[in-house]
Order: C-alpha cells, then sequence, then structure tokens
C-alpha cells in the first residue's frame, strides 16, 4: 500500500488488517461509513470473528481512532480484545441506522 499519497480509494482500505497496540490481529476493514455532510469517514466497520464469513459481526470504530501503520501494512487501534466484548456491533445482514444516537454510542462506548 502506498503511504505517500494523501488520500487513499476505499477499495484499497476494505480488508486491511487492523492490530491493537500489542501487535495482536483484531479483524479486517470491512466498510467505512462517511458522513454525508463533511464527506469525511467517521467510522471504519472491523470484521471480527465468526469463521470463513459466517457469524461475522461488524465492530464500527471511530475513524480517528486508526493510525496506519507501514510495519504491518495494516491499522492500529488502542483497543484490546476484551474491550471488543461489549462493543457496539451488529451482523453484516443488520446494518443499524447511523443516527446521532447510535454514533454517540459508539463514540462513548470508546472514550470519545
Amino acid at each position: 500500500m502506498d503511504t505517500t499519497n494523501s488520500v487513499i480509494s476505499s477499495d484499497r482500505v476494505e480488508g486491511t488488517s487492523v492490530y491493537n497496540l500489542a501487535g495482536d490481529k483484531l479483524g479486517s476493514i470491512d466498510d467505512l461509513m462517511i458522513d454525508k455532510v463533511s464527506g469525511k469517514v467517521a467510522y471504519a466497520v472491523m470484521e471480527f470473528g465468526g469463521f470463513l464469513g459466517m457469524g461475522t459481526d461488524r465492530y464500527p470504530i471511530p475513524w480517528n481512532m486508526l493510525k496506519y501503520d507501514t510495519s504491518l501494512d495494516g491499522y492500529r487501534v488502542p483497543i484490546d480484545k476484551n474491550k471488543l466484548d461489549d462493543a457496539p456491533r451488529y451482523p453484516a445482514d443488520e446494518i443499524p441506522i447511523y443516527d446521532r444516537t447510535y454514533s454517540t454510542r459508539v463514540d462513548q462506548y470508546y472514550g470519545l
């Protein structure tokens, strides 16, 4: 992945691995949620759990928590695997409405 450019196509972000600060792989980016007004990415939706795509949950993580790490060719987040136990999540076929209430719930869970 070329990190010299200041923009990247969303299809290049999707599938990128996500690691915690200890270097443990947590999952991979499944989707990006973009604010319609500002045009900025608000959340990266991380895929975690399940087997071969079955029973896999989606975890919205505030975009500003992700930092790209060139040595891992992936993103780092200050989240332990245990923190994901109670994190906001949903199955792929039940995408929630990202309204103010839901966004506030996600942001508060991660201490933002």
